[in-house]
């Protein structure tokens, strides 16, 4: 902090002066008032420190001439003196003064003093500059955040409604109903769904819909299975002040405080404890909720989305899930199909993600072979689309090729053997099956073989002597079948 140090006694004024320094702060000095209050006029000083009795002007008479000027307010004076009566005070608080000190000036009272200063001083320059730029930042804040919320819808638009589900009559299904819950905010919304349908997404539709120009509000997640029961209730609502032991004093706002007028996507809504289901049926029914330790009623105007991959009418009959609950958010309903029951848009996902992630890692994949198509339609994915997208993910990391095979499949080929495993008992001796996946456009015998071998071996779990009997061959064998697959398939990554 600059300092411009007023005192007619030099060395008083140069032991003040090196403690000032020490404490890291630029210190001007002048040994008489005048020469003092025509540096201040010409530069920037925080604190003034300044005798009082100096012969001429005063450090009083200095506090005034200070305090008359237009820009006083940069700047706190700080008087000091050898008479220390409560006339002396009184006049130098009159005159402007910050504060005085008495002489000899003690040095943990000046520390403190100048870090008082530095900390007045400080918020009065940030509040004047807020107050003569506010119009300017706000806004320029205005306008960075419509820039963001509009790239941020555009991104929704183009990677995830326009791309995701769009396939099939039953997802196109999906998305005309979130579209139209998206035009009525005041119906609440529950979406059904297996693990890695893409359940967040069609949130994101009811909540952006298609109209970009649209202001849709903030968009708060909360997934009810990550949140500990005992903070459930504070996360939703927020507390007041002091509510419980350990809060904050100024008490702290909650997830419907960051929604409002927008959306709150309620994740996993199943794993909601039984007590705040009550307690959010309440507020999807009157719009109203206190916060915790609160008593004042709060209004909101938040849409509330509900997402979960369970059966929530079995949960209804085990009694951990309201039953009034349920049928108050299955006003708006959207039962989102597993990727099993529309096959028809398995292919067309796998290239869409395939071309993803031949861009991102810079690889050459351009397509899907047939055959490769017909062994993605045949296995199940019981990780759905989210499991699709990851085995893209693999395939392209992990070879680089034109054309995407079943070679390249092999975790897929690997998951379709592991499920098709099954123990037989026939007097007492245990028979492995392992069936295959049959692509419609055939495979080359070589390929096939190195599939089963491979699903063989994974069946076994990895045990080569009883993947060697299985197959009726001999361990050498197989070691030598096992290390020219590895060089087949360490020469198609490094093409």
């Amino acid at each position: 902090m600059e300092i411009l140090l007023v005192d007619d006694d030099r060395h008083s004024r140069e032991a003040v002066a090196w403690f000032l320094r020490e404490q890291e702060h630029a210190v001007t000095e002048c040994d008489n008032a005048e020469q003092a209050l025509a540096k201040w006029k010409l530069a920037d000083y925080p604190l003034v420190l300044s005798d009082i009795q100096m012969p001429g002007m005063s450090g009083i008479e200095l506090a005034q001439a200070i305090t008359e000027q237009p820009d006083s307010w940069r700047t706190d004076v700080v008087l000091f003196t050898g008479y220390g009566d409560m006339k002396t005070a009184v006049a130098a608080l009159r005159a402007g003064a910050y504060d005085y000190l008495l002489k000899p000036v003690d040095a943990q009272e000046l520390a403190v003093i100048a870090q008082r200063v530095s900390e007045h001083q400080s918020l009065l320059r940030e509040n004047k500059e807020l107050t003569e730029n506010f119009d300017a930042q706000l806004q320029s804040a205005t306008k960075n955040t419509e820039q963001e919320l509009t790239r941020m819808r555009k991104l929704v638009a183009a990677t995830v409604i326009g791309n995701v589900g769009v396939f099939s009559a039953s997802m196109q299904h999906v998305a005309d109903l979130a579209q139209r819950f998206h035009t009525d905010r005041a119906l609440p919304v529950l979406i059904q769904g297996e693990t890695g349908t893409g359940k967040e997404v069609v949130a994101r539709i009811v909540h952006y819909g298609s109209n970009l120009k649209s202001s849709s509000g903030p968009l708060i997640e909360i997934n009810c299975a990550a949140i500990p029961q005992n903070l459930f209730e504070t996360e939703l609502f927020g507390y007041e002040g002091g509510s419980f032991s350990g809060s904050s004093s100024r008490g702290q706002k909650g997830k419907l405080d960051a929604a409002a007028g927008g959306t709150l996507f309620l994740d996993e809504v199943a794993e909601m404890p039984p007590e705040m289901q009550a307690k959010l049926l309440r507020v999807l029914e009157s719009k109203e909720y206190y916060r915790v330790g609160g008593l004042k009623k709060i209004k909101t105007d938040v849409r509330i989305v509900c997402a979960t991959n369970v059966d929530l009418e079995k949960k209804m009959e085990e009694g951990s899930f309201r039953r009034d609950l349920y049928y108050r958010l299955k006003i708006g309903h959207i039962v989102i199909p597993s990727l099993r029951e529309r096959r028809e848009e398995i292919v067309p996902l796998a290239e869409m993600f395939l071309q993803e992630f031949t861009q991102t890692k810079r690889k050459r994949f351009v397509s899907i072979s047939y055959q490769a198509g017909q062994l993605l339609k045949q296995y199940n994915w019981p990780g759905n689309v989210r499991e699709l997208r990851n085995a893209m993910e693999w395939a392209v990391f992990m070879y680089d090729d034109a054309e995407l095979q079943p070679c390249h499949l092999e975790k897929i080929v690997q998951e379709c053997a592991a499920t098709s495993v099954v123990g037989k008992s026939a007097d007492s001796t245990k028979q492995k099956q392992v069936v295959l996946p049959l692509p419609d456009g055939g495979l080359s015998i070589k390929e096939y073989n190195d599939l089963i071998i491979q699903a063989v071996l994974d069946a076994h779990k990895g045990n080569q002597t009883a993947t060697a009997k299985y197959l009726d061959m001999s361990l050498r064998a197989l070691c030598y079948r096992l290390d020219q697959m590895r060089q087949r398939n360490s020469g198609k990554t490094e093409e």
